[in-house]
């Protein structure tokens, strides 16, 4: 965090990259609010993101009336974080197709926008005020989409956001975003402890290829973020709490890991099932009443 308010007070680009579901956005949209009062200058990056969305486009009612004019300029949000001085952000920056991406090297380098069709008017060229700087978010994930130039990862400085490294932190935060979202829907948490700390080991342990013990363990090849691991104790805790009976909230635990990991490959639930042959099995084996409970509930990962 240091180093992103450092790259941001030297008015220099900012690019998150990591995992999907380590919370680059929410750190940017911080970031963006503790540094301008606003996080909303925001284009989101998709296949479908234009020029236009970047720099400025025009309404064309009153272009048509009366032809090119400052009022009749839509400036971006790009554009209108450079003309009050704040804070822009690009969320899925390599989702953008690389022509759109390249709009932003000479945006980041000149620190100026021109507007031809005004040439002549002193609306012509618009310049970045004192404090206008630009994050961008990226998903290791989606290199392939489109991969930034080399010219375009110059400008920024690059600050990778990783999972969260401890167990009890990422426990308790797993646990206060579930039970908001539960709490929010008017039901009452009821996702205990043990059930939680088994959610989060599991998702750490398929999430890194290695138990905390340093059994090996097939990675899926989805992310298994925090982020996922929130929805899945949100939905634990409705679980429970709409559709109360004799049934343990453990015991739904094994089908809603098989919805995650069959997200990306159908073929991951396979690996999902050797995750059970081996941790759960061994620690089954060591006296875990909870992992002996998810261990002889393997055949719900077999239907």
């Amino acid at each position: 965090v240091e180093r992103c308010v450092v790259t941001l007070a030297g008015e220099r680009g900012l690019l998150l990259v990591g995992e999907p579901g380590t919370a680059k956005s929410m750190l940017s949209e911080l970031l963006s609010a503790a540094v301008c009062g606003t996080s909303g200058l925001v284009v989101q990056g998709t296949a479908g993101t234009t020029e236009d969305q970047l720099k400025y486009g025009w309404n064309y009612a009153l272009l048509l009336a009366q032809g090119p004019s400052r009022q009749a300029l839509v400036p971006s949000p790009v554009l209108t974080a450079m003309t009050r001085g704040a804070v822009a952000r690009v969320e899925e920056v390599t989702r953008c197709l690389p022509e759109v991406q390249d709009a932003l090297v000479s945006l980041l380098s000149e620190r100026r926008i021109a507007v031809p069709e005004l040439a002549g008017t002193e609306d012509s060229l618009a310049h970045a005020a004192p404090g206008f700087s630009l994050i961008a978010t990226a998903n290791l994930r989606d290199k392939g989409v489109s991969e930034m130039s080399a010219a375009l990862k110059r400008r920024f400085n690059f600050e990778t956001v990783g999972p969260i490294t401890d167990l009890d932190a990422e426990t308790a935060l797993v646990r206060s975003q579930a039970r908001a979202s539960v709490e929010r829907a008017g039901a009452p948490f009821r996702v205990d402890d043990a059930v939680l700390e088994a959610l989060i080991t599991a998702f750490r342990d398929l999430r890194e290829g290695r138990s905390a013990e340093g059994w090996e363990v097939e990675r899926p090849s989805t992310v298994m973020s925090t982020a996922e691991a929130v929805s899945v104790a949100g939905a634990l805790g409705l679980a429970a709490a709409y559709f109360p009976g004799d049934r343990d909230v453990l015991g739904l635990l094994p089908g809603h890991l098989l919805g995650v990991v069959r997200k990306d490959d159908p073929a991951d639930a396979a690996r999902l099932r050797g995750y059970w042959d081996g941790p759960v099995r061994r620690r089954a084996e060591q006296g875990s009443a909870t992992w002996r409970t998810l261990w002889d509930l393997r055949t719900v990962l077999e239907d």
